[in-house]
C-alpha cells in the first residue's frame, strides 16, 4: 500500500509499505480522502513534540471498512466511516470521567501511531463511525475538524443570550463560527483576524461583524460599539490573546483556549476573579463524532464552505505547500486516494 510518511522532520516520502492487517478489536479502512491539518505540517516541520519518526501522518480521514479483526462483526465490512483519531485506554481517570482525549496513555492516530494519509489505516472498531449516505464523501472527511469546535463548545455552553468573540478565522475558527451560529444560535458573532480574505470567509460562515486587528485596537473598537463578549474562543492560539481576552470579557463570561504554545503569558488573578470568569481549554475531542455527524445530517453546519482545495495524494507536497503558505485563499485541503 502507498503511504505518505514523514521519515524525519522536513523529509516526506510516498512509500510502498506492507498492507496493514487489523488486530483484535480493530477494523481496516480503505481511505478515500483525508484532510490536511496544521498539526500535520507541524509534524512535517519537526515542531510537534509528541510525534515519533518515521510517521504516516493524517488524522482526518474517510473511507470504507474493508477488513475486520478478531471480535469484530464481519457485517461491518463495507460501511462508510470516518475515523476518530483519539485512541484511549478506557480505564484511567480522564477516561472514567468521559474525557478520553486527555487519556493518561493517549495515542493519536497520525501522531503517536500511523495515520490516514495512506491507502489503508487500522484503528479500534469503536473509533470507526458510520456516516449516512446523506453526507457526501468530501463533507464526511470534515467531521473531525468540526469535533474540535464541538469539544470546545461543549465546555463553553453558548446560547441565544451570548455575544461571541472568535480570535482567528482559520479552520478552527471557522468551524467554531459555524457551530456557534448553526447549532447554538448565539445572539452575535464577532471575529478578529489579521487577514482580510479570512475575515471574508468568516462572514461567509456566519460572523455578524469582523475586524482586522492588525492596525485597529480591538479593545477600543469593542468599547466604542458598547460590546462586552460573553463567550470568547481563542482559535488563533497566540499566548498574547488570553490576557487580552480576560480584559475584554463581560462579567460571568467564558473563555476557551485551543493553543499549544509553550511560551508564557502573564494574567491577572484580579482580572479573572473580579468578573468570575470561567476559562476552559480544549484538546482534540471527547467522543464528539456522533454529535457532529448529527449536525451534518440535520444541515446545522455546512462543511463544504471550508473546502478550498483538493489534490490527488501523489501531489501531497504541493498540497502541503498551498496549505502552509496561502493563508489568504486556502482553508481546508483534501487529499484523494
Amino acid at each position: 500500500m502507498k503511504s505518505i510518511t514523514i521519515q524525519t522532520p522536513g523529509k516526506l516520502e510516498i512509500e510502498e509499505r506492507p498492507l496493514v492487517n487489523p488486530q483484535a478489536g480493530e477494523v481496516r479502512i480503505k481511505v478515500s480522502s483525508a484532510g490536511i491539518c496544521g498539526s500535520d505540517v507541524h509534524i512535517y516541520r519537526g515542531h510537534n513534540p509528541f510525534a515519533k519518526y518515521p510517521r504516516v501522518i493524517g488524522h482526518e480521514f474517510f473511507g470504507h471498512i474493508d477488513a475486520v479483526g478478531e471480535g469484530v462483526d464481519a457485517s461491518r465490512i463495507g460501511e462508510r466511516v470516518v475515523g476518530d483519531p483519539v485512541v484511549s485506554c478506557g480505564h484511567c481517570y480522564p477516561c472514567s470521567v468521559g474525557r478520553p482525549n486527555v487519556c493518561a496513555e493517549l495515542q493519536v492516530i497520525g501522531v503517536h501511531r500511523d495515520g490516514g494519509f495512506s491507502e489503508f489505516v487500522t484503528l479500534p472498531a469503536k473509533n470507526a463511525h458510520v456516516v449516512p449516505d446523506s453526507i457526501p464523501d468530501n463533507e464526511a472527511t470534515m467531521v473531525e475538524p468540526f469535533t474540535i469546535a464541538a469539544n470546545m463548545c461543549s465546555q463553553l455552553n453558548p446560547g441565544p443570550l451570548d455575544t461571541a468573540l472568535v480570535y482567528g478565522a482559520g479552520p478552527m475558527g471557522l468551524t467554531s463560527i459555524q457551530a456557534l451560529r448553526g447549532v447554538y444560535g448565539v445572539k452575535e458573532i464577532i471575529v478578529a483576524d489579521r487577514i482580510d480574505e479570512r475575515l471574508a470567509m468568516a462572514t461567509l460562515n456566519g460572523a455578524d461583524r469582523v475586524i482586522n486587528n492588525t492596525h485597529i485596537d480591538l479593545k477600543s473598537w469593542l468599547e466604542e460599539k458598547g460590546i462586552r463578549p460573553t463567550v470568547i474562543i481563542d482559535a488563533a492560539c497566540h499566548p498574547s490573546i488570553l490576557p487580552e481576552a480576560i480584559s475584554l470579557a463581560s462579567p460571568a463570561a467564558r473563555i476557551g483556549i485551543m493553543g499549544f504554545s509553550s511560551d508564557p503569558c502573564v494574567i491577572s488573578q484580579q482580572g479573572i476573579t473580579s468578573k468570575e470568569l470561567s476559562i476552559f481549554s480544549s484538546r482534540l475531542n471527547s467522543n464528539r463524532f456522533p454529535q457532529v455527524i448529527s449536525w451534518m445530517t440535520e444541515k446545522k453546519v455546512q462543511p463544504e464552505k471550508l473546502i478550498t482545495h483538493q489534490y490527488p495524494y501523489t501531489e501531497v507536497l504541493e498540497a502541503m505547500k498551498i496549505f502552509e503558505e496561502d493563508q489568504k485563499h486556502c482553508c481546508k485541503v483534501l487529499l484523494k486516494f
